[in-house]
């Protein structure tokens, strides 16, 4: 097919100016500083979507303190096995991290991470023993062993004081602490990793480019065109690899891609919503993250939790995130746009996906309709004393849970993140949202292993991921030793401590 002249040709094109493409950006650079690499972002500047401070939870998701992570199972037992991958996956993260640091190559740790504590808190028998067995399930592994249990009211009250004052004393409460738990602002360091790459020769960074369509010609590279937002002139970009990391907005595009792996998925969007304090003094009052238990049939996006967070080197207290529902895919985007991805290969496991998620749908709108005292009264089972005036609703980011074609149930739900790749390695996808931003360096390095398979092998690229990442390649689980010397080296180049 003819096209007008190519406006960029590269080995790579990144498409989103999020914490994803950064992280596979800087990846590529370090790994092969030959690549040329063009990075397709719609918006005015980076991390403006689900990368953004307000619009994720930057928890610096650990599984230490997220309930959802660790199921109950029939039996009675609990299911860890989902905790430690993540957990697993973090300490990744931060071994990166702490390399981009120590080698000067963003900004400082302060910047955008800082060490707060992360509390679970329950109430009630049933729930007191569930915690009290996710408690003795973790503790046995290296990455949970400074994980602490009480039932203490006194301790609890030292822990989360703005929770556990003018509590009902006769009702029976729980809590775990991780002293090492962080808050990240995701926003603060996309930002960073692109400033560093901008200065890297071959990397050229071009906003207001809204990518509309790709396809693949006869030679094997990618034909990207994209709409120029403030010129509105169409415009051509080439590559032989490319990496749709849009957020919300990377289903439609990997449809248009029209590669075989792509077929049969679909997206299900969840809005969120916090409630943001206002009064300093409550702010200043409450150091913690303490997540609670979803309520039954809530996404688990929805995992309420009041929340200490550092964003934009402010500190602020949110509660929430209040689930909604929508059918845009990103904050920014179409309404139009769940309509705009259903095609003859999806429509039937998006169908049967909702029809198997009936109380989930009448779950969302319910959270929609909600009014500020409802919110109120979730926060005030967190902070007895809550004040109704302190508070105000913000919007946070868009989600799109992924959808898949299952030969059992025809469609099915899922609440993590999935890499799309085509089978030639020449395409790439990230579907999903929940852990997402804190697990990204763990999922990039899934997507170089599914596109740079040879390369992934090869002495130079494994010897150069080792030193970014000292425990790549390890089973932190059963290494104890590896899993403290881990912490002790990341925790010194990004200034954390233990509270």
């Amino acid at each position: 097919m003819h096209h007008p002249p190519v406006k960029t040709k590269s080995d790579v094109i990144l498409i989103g100016a999020g914490i994803m493409s950064a992280t596979l950006g800087i990846f590529l650079k370090e790994l092969d500083p030959s690549l040329t690499i063009t990075v397709l972002e719609k918006l005015d500047a980076a991390a403006r979507e689900s990368s953004n401070a307000w619009n994720n939870a930057g928890t610096g998701h650990s599984a230490f303190c997220e309930l959802n992570y660790t199921a109950e199972k029939p039996d009675g037992t609990i299911d860890t096995k989902k905790a430690i991958t993540i957990a697993t996956n973090y300490e990744i993260s931060r071994e990166f991290w702490a390399y981009l640091v120590a080698e000067r190559k963003i900004l400082d740790a302060e910047d955008f991470i800082h060490t707060i504590p992360h509390y679970s808190f329950v109430w009630g028998d049933e729930n007191v023993a569930f915690l009290k067995k996710r408690y003795e399930a973790l503790k046995k592994y290296p990455l949970f062993d400074m994980l602490e249990y009480t039932e203490d009211r006194k301790v609890l009250s030292e822990w989360m004081p703005l929770v556990m004052k003018h509590r009902d004393p006769y009702t029976k409460v729980a809590g775990t602490k991780m002293g090492i738990g962080t808050d990240v602002d995701y926003g603060n360091l996309t930002r960073g990793i692109f400033k560093y790459l901008e200065t890297l020769p071959g990397v050229t960074i071009s906003y207001y480019e809204h990518v509309k369509d790709l396809e693949r010609e006869p030679n094997g590279l990618w034909n990207l065109t994209s709409t120029n937002i403030l010129s509105h002139e169409k415009e051509h970009h080439e590559a032989n690899f490319v990496f749709i990391g849009a957020g919300g907005g990377s289903l439609p595009l990997l449809e248009k891609s029209d590669i075989p792996e792509a077929e049969g998925f679909g997206g299900f969007p969840v809005s969120g919503q916090w409630l943001r304090c206002k009064n300093r003094e409550v702010i200043d009052s409450h150091f913690a993250k303490v997540y609670g238990k979803a309520s039954v049939g809530s996404p688990p996006m929805s995992v309420p939790h009041l929340d200490t967070r550092i964003m934009n080197g402010k500190r602020e207290l949110l509660f929430g995130p209040y689930a909604g529902f929508t059918t845009k895919f990103l904050k920014k985007g179409s309404y139009f746009d769940l309509a705009g991805s259903l095609e003859l290969g999806n429509i039937f496991p998006m169908l049967s996906a909702g029809m198997h998620n009936l109380p989930l749908t009448k779950y969302l709108i319910g959270q929609a309709m909600q009014s500020h005292e409802d919110r109120i009264k979730a926060l005030r089972e967190y902070f007895p004393d809550v004040k109704s005036d302190d508070w105000e609703l913000v919007i946070a980011g868009q989600r799109v849970q992924v959808i898949k074609a299952d030969k059992e149930e025809g469609g099915v739900l899922e609440f993590g993140t999935e890499v799309v790749a085509a089978a030639d390695g020449s395409l790439a996808a990230l579907l999903g949202a929940s852990p997402g931003a804190s697990t990204s360096v763990a999922i990039m390095l899934e997507v170089l292993a599914d596109c740079f398979p040879e390369k992934m092998k090869s002495e130079q690229w494994v010897s150069k991921i080792k030193k970014m990442i000292p425990i790549f390649g390890e089973n932190l689980t059963a290494n104890e030793a590896k899993c403290k010397e881990s912490r002790e080296r990341t925790s010194k180049a990004l200034n954390l401590k233990v509270l």
